[in-house]
């Protein structure tokens, strides 16, 4: 099993324990904050074990159905996670409100704090073994799961400090209107999910500056008289570039080919830190009239 999936099993795992003892203690104190925490916590277990799944998925090799591999089914996974943060904290934004209304109170107030507690424990271990895992894997979904976590983390401590803040104050309501302002923030931080994931899905182009250091290798080739059918795209750290290269018609093939051979040795080296896939096609006349035609 590899790193990758070993580290979405440990972030399974511990989304899970945190669940149940969470909404335990939610029946038992009726605080929002528990209640929202504890939800959390399921869209962690959720997001975890798709993300073993897509991991799991994205990791097998390229087949006659699927030529360039699976790598997009964790841009599905984003979708669902984006539809399911929304809902939840609409929901949690609603049971703030009715909070409110009826006037209830927290109770059970010691016992919400010491599940708190253990859930920043808990979570703070999970932060630093993904964030070992991401470090050593270089894999943008455990980046991304790490940084989830760490969000969490903060979220379970600010929960902490409220709690403590209530019993001393007495001002049940904080609980309430603390959650309803970060249910709005999250709802609106969500769309950061779909922008991003809207991206991949549709082959957005890489960076502009990385486009102008590829076409400056091209251009310092004073054997090839134009380029065209220029495209690029990126599917997590795969950088994809595609174009056709014009060559003086009375150029041998060997000597086309050492040129090509050495723009594709060149343009891995803007960015060591991605994979590459550079495709040249070798033209003896700009063709991209007939294209047109």
């Amino acid at each position: 099993m590899s790193l990758e999936r070993t580290a979405t099993i440990a972030s399974s795992i511990t989304a899970f324990l945190l669940l149940v003892i969470k909404f335990f203690v939610w029946l038992l104190s009726g605080s929002i904050s528990v209640l929202s925490s504890a939800i959390d916590s399921l869209l962690d277990l959720f997001v975890s074990l798709f993300n073993y799944f897509a991991i799991h998925n994205s990791e097998k090799i390229a087949d006659k159905q699927f030529n360039y591999g699976r790598w997009k089914i964790e841009a599905l996974a984003a979708l669902i996670e984006w539809v399911i943060i929304t809902s939840s904290w609409i929901y949690i934004f609603y049971e703030a409100v009715m909070k409110i209304i009826n006037k209830e109170v927290v109770t059970y107030l010691w016992t919400s704090v010491a599940v708190m507690l253990v859930s920043v424990i808990l979570t703070g271990v999970l932060v630093y073994f993904l964030e070992y895992v991401a470090k050593k894997t270089n894999n943008l979904v455990i980046k991304s799961d790490a940084l989830h976590y760490k969000t969490d983390l903060y979220s379970n401590a600010w929960i902490l400090i409220w709690l403590w803040v209530i019993y001393f104050t007495g001002y049940f309501y904080i609980d309430a209107i603390i959650w309803m302002l970060i249910a709005i923030y999250i709802i609106y931080s969500a769309w950061e999910i779909i922008e991003k994931w809207y991206m991949l899905l549709l082959d957005a182009a890489i960076s502009e500056d990385d486009i102008k250091k590829i076409k400056e290798i091209i251009k310092k080739q004073p054997k090839i008289t134009s380029f065209h059918e220029f495209k690029t795209r990126q599917v997590w750290n795969v950088k994809y570039v595609e174009t056709h290269l014009v060559f003086n018609p009375e150029i041998l093939l060997i000597d086309a080919h050492r040129i090509a051979d050495h723009i594709e040795y060149s343009i891995p080296k803007i960015d060591t830190n991605c994979e590459w896939n550079v495709m040249i096609h070798m033209d003896p006349y700009d063709d991209s009239m007939d294209n047109k035609k």
